[in-house]
């Protein structure tokens, strides 16, 4: 069911600073981790009392500590185990299109420092102060995901604001996943300005990928492993690259721009691969392109028993464990991944391994990874540790907010 409200629902229809509802912290509530920055309030941590309970999702509120004493505007969603994040310090900020047009642009501003071209992660959503807001954007394309009901119920605004800020022409609206259905709303994927005729052609690291907006996973394309990829570039002159979970092509094609000699890319997805195999013709790397639909555990076995070999090995699997109660899953899917690869390696190859999982840090991630490396029959040195990009900041005080890892190993011989 779609709990939001509607998109006028903005600031001056949701009632005004000077006579907004108020939410409580209970008294034994961790007020000071709020003050100092941390943007959620979890919902044993607020007193919700019937008054409370009756908001609608997204509705804005000043919050305040256990003693009545304001600590900032937040928006409430009583469906959501995040019942209020915060949106400003300040109790009495007006959300209106300028304030939105400011967040957006103190996010812009960094993002073209660092890059000469539009194609990049423009908000991540609380790292930006815009929670459960993320923009990605495409040229004169952007794609928005309302993650949160308040940014649901103010979409036309947001949308508005980004067009004013950036001159984006076409705006997206991916409102599906599973942190939608978290907050209790529905799933919708509609153009609500321009239009989308196609994949986009997203120069990156000398490569051409194309990102399928309405189609394809996320928001079409992964900008947080663009480092990875120029990192594992580094490593593929002269090599034969294997691209396991290959999406459109991310790490193999950026292999084949650093000098790859060959890249087999293997995905379950029929349609990711078809657009990888564009971007290869795209970028002039078609002759050593190869694709591989199937299961990657599946085709690592076969690989196995055809006796093939590798020089750079890259796996980027989605996330084995999104949440905590898949956590000891997810490590020893990734263990087996670094199993099942490490044999397919030649003596000094290198092995890139990836986890986008929230619950799985990055030490868990490290440990699971060298024993499966060591149950694969090999020894390993690692050799970089790599993270998402700059255009996905990370927010101190959430460490959710910095999700990627990426270990890179060169391997010898036998164990």
């Amino acid at each position: 069911m779609n709990n939001s409200t509607s998109s006028h629902d903005s600031d001056s229809a949701n009632t005004g600073p000077n006579d907004r509802p108020t939410v409580r912290l209970k008294p034994k509530a961790e007020a000071r981790a709020i003050r100092h920055g941390f943007p959620w309030v979890y919902a044993d941590e607020l007193v919700t009392d019937r008054r409370t309970q009756k908001m609608a999702a997204g509705t804005l509120a000043v919050l305040e500590d256990g003693d009545r004493r304001p600590m900032g505007l937040v928006t409430v969603n009583t469906n959501s185990k995040i019942i209020c994040r915060m949106l400003d310090q300040n109790p009495e900020a007006v959300i209106d299109q300028a304030w939105l047009e400011a967040r957006i642009g103190r996010a812009l501003a960094m993002r073209e420092r660092l890059y000469d071209a539009p194609f990049y992660r423009l908000v991540h959503a609380e790292a930006d102060y815009l929670p459960g807001v993320v923009i990605d954007r495409f040229g004169d394309t952007a794609v928005i995901q309302p993650n949160a009901a308040w940014a649901e119920a103010h979409i036309d605004m947001l949308a508005a604001a980004l067009m004013a800020v950036t001159g984006v022409k076409n705006i997206l609206k991916n409102a599906t996943g599973r942190a939608r259905s978290l907050e209790g709303l529905n799933e919708e994927t509609v153009v609500i300005a321009g239009a989308i005729d196609g994949p986009i052609p997203v120069p990156m690291n000398g490569a051409v990928y194309m990102a399928d907006l309405i189609g394809g996973q996320k928001t079409g394309l992964f900008y947080d492993q663009r480092p990875n990829h120029a990192f594992a570039a580094r490593l593929a002159k002269g090599a034969r690259v294997l691209d396991l979970f290959s999406h459109v092509g991310g790490f193999g094609l950026a292999a084949l721009a650093g000098g790859a000699t060959s890249v087999l890319a293997v995905d379950g997805s029929a349609p990711a691969l078809a657009l990888a195999e564009q971007g290869a013709q795209a970028s002039g790397f078609a002759d050593q392109f190869t694709t591989r639909q199937g299961d990657a555990f599946a085709v690592l076995e076969a690989l196995a028993a055809e006796g093939a070999q590798f020089d750079v090995i890259i796996c980027d699997p989605p996330a084995f464990a999104p949440a905590k109660p898949a956590l000891e899953a997810g490590l020893r899917a990734y263990e087996r991944v670094a199993r099942l690869a490490a044999p397919l390696l030649v003596p000094g190859g290198y092995l890139g391994l990836c986890s986008c999982s929230h619950a799985a840090d990055l030490n868990a991630f490290r440990n699971a990874t060298g024993r499966g490396i060591g149950r694969g029959g090999r020894r390993g040195q690692l050799l970089h540790t790599g993270f998402a990009g700059p255009d996905h900041p990370m927010l101190p005080q959430l460490a959710e907010s910095g999700y990627l890892k990426a270990l890179f190993y060169r391997l010898d011989g036998a164990a």
